[in-house]
């Protein structure tokens, strides 16, 4: 059941582009499109840990 949180990224990234495709604000110096998907690969690397250590929580108990 947590595995349906990979679908988290997928949306992120591919379904706000539209949204976000802009140049305008500037984050840091880079343009809004690019800082939106930045954020998004952070987000995917914090949910792939999450789900990561989960299932190592799960095979602690199993054995």
């Amino acid at each position: 059941m947590k595995k349906w949180l990979l679908i988290i990224p997928f949306l992120f990234i591919l379904g706000g582009i539209p949204f976000a495709n802009r140049v305008y604000p500037l984050i840091f110096g880079i343009p809004f499109v690019l800082a939106y998907i930045a954020s998004g690969i952070i987000l995917s690397s914090i949910i792939l840990f999450l789900l990561y250590k989960w299932e190592q929580k799960g095979e602690d108990n199993v054995s």
